[in-house]
């Protein structure tokens, strides 16, 4: 089975077929920055892009990732340039312990392309699965905010590499 994970194609056994994205992510390809949460899909922490939506990988199967662009955490950043939304949750310190930052991160880049400039209530609704204990929820909000007007005025997508509607300039 053959996975496009952040541009490059990775070839995992097809016994992995039906284990959990996450695990395939983890445990065989070594990109530790998408979290193990809940192991349910319900706290965020494992999200990533399948051709930009995001999905949680705890609960998606490998199988089902095939054919599709993945984008983790790590395949955000450009040329050494962080993401709008990876330098907007530095900049309003968004995390406190950390764990739920990738899939915050995530989830947000999947609000900007959907919605470019959304507003706080959008922003808390599309964000509503998840969850951050350590209650940065506020924080959270200004960064995506600010994400959205930076790519606004840089005239870029939210999108990432190898997926369609790329950087427009």
């Amino acid at each position: 089975m053959i996975l496009s994970i952040n541009g490059k194609d990775h070839r995992v056994d097809d016994k992995s077929a039906g284990e959990p994205l996450l695990d395939v992510l983890r445990n065989h390809l070594q990109l530790t920055g998408t979290k193990y949460g809940c192991g349910e899909g319900q706290c965020g922490a494992c999200t990533v892009l399948l051709d930009g939506t995001p999905v949680r990988s705890c609960i998606t199967p490998a199988s089902a990732a095939a054919q599709k662009k993945i984008t983790t955490i790590e395949g955000l950043e450009r040329n050494g340039q962080l993401h709008a939304v990876q330098a907007a949750f530095l900049k309003h310190d968004a995390m406190q312990c950390g764990y739920c930052t990738a899939g915050m991160i995530m989830s947000a880049v999947g609000l900007l392309r959907s919605d470019p400039n959304p507003t706080d209530a959008h922003i808390v609704r599309y964000m509503n699965g998840n969850i951050c204990r350590c209650g940065t929820y506020p924080r959270i909000i200004a960064a995506i905010k600010d994400a959205s007007a930076t790519l606004r005025n840089s005239h870029e997508t939210a999108s990432v590499p190898g997926e369609p509607g790329g950087v427009r300039r």
